[in-house]
């Protein structure tokens, strides 16, 4: 479970993220909507540890990042899919990852062979395709088998069918038990992945609800709009 409390973020005389609270319970995806520029990705990066909050707390199964001593054990997340060095394999950069945190080798195979990269762990990841370094991404967030996971625009620029791969890859994550947060600017693309919305504008929490509910009310007032 994640749990946000009063999140803010300021930088000088910009408030980044405002006042945002909201949980994200396991066994469903939880979409993160909004536009460019709303505070998504500024949020996921105080949950995680890598941005001090202003105000508020960020917990990760009732911890701070920092409180958590083998931290990919407990959270994954997929945040850039290009952080890798690009001379480096497939295979040795998860092994790197593995060995910062003390996980076997043996993840690595495991992990490989869970998002379809077994073929080409040995090539170089700087080769690797958007897809492919997606998939890269997720099996390094999946390396610690944690319970929590948050992915930033995981679909961003891939082609249909890998749209689909990773939509249901997170789904089924979800459905093992785990807690999913995954970030979109796109309602079309939530509508169709996640369970339930939280949203965000201009750094402020703008609804926390179904996906149906808020797709239903986005659509009456499309009609309300369109009435004479």
């Amino acid at each position: 479970m994640i749990e946000v409390t009063g999140l803010t973020k300021t930088y000088g005389s910009t408030t980044a993220v405002d006042d945002v609270t909201f949980t994200v319970r396991p066994g469903i995806v939880t979409g993160f909507l909004g536009p460019n520029g709303a505070g998504k990705s500024t949020t996921m990066r105080m949950i995680l540890g890598l941005d001090t909050p202003t105000a508020g707390t960020a917990l990760i199964e009732g911890k701070r990042y920092r409180e958590l001593t083998r931290p990919m054990r407990t959270v994954g997340a997929l945040l850039d899919a290009k952080w890798v060095h690009p001379n480096r394999s497939a295979r040795a950069h998860l092994r790197w990852l593995a060995a910062s945190n003390g996980l076997p080798d043996s993840r690595v195979d495991e992990v490989l062979r869970q998002v379809g990269l077994t073929e080409v762990a040995g090539k170089r990841a700087g080769g690797f395709s958007l897809g492919m370094s997606q998939r890269l991404g997720l099996a390094g967030a999946l390396l610690g088998d944690p319970r929590v996971l948050l992915f930033d625009e995981p679909v961003n620029g891939l082609d249909p069918e890998g749209i689909v791969w990773i939509r249901r890859f997170m789904q089924a994550l979800a459905a093992e038990g785990r807690t999913v947060l995954v970030s979109s600017h796109l309602l079309s693309e939530m509508a169709q992945t996640a369970d339930h919305l939280v949203v965000i504008g201009r750094g402020k929490l703008i609804a926390d609800t179904s996906v149906k509910e808020f797709v239903d009310r986005a659509s009456e007032d499309v009609v309300m709009v369109r009435s004479p």
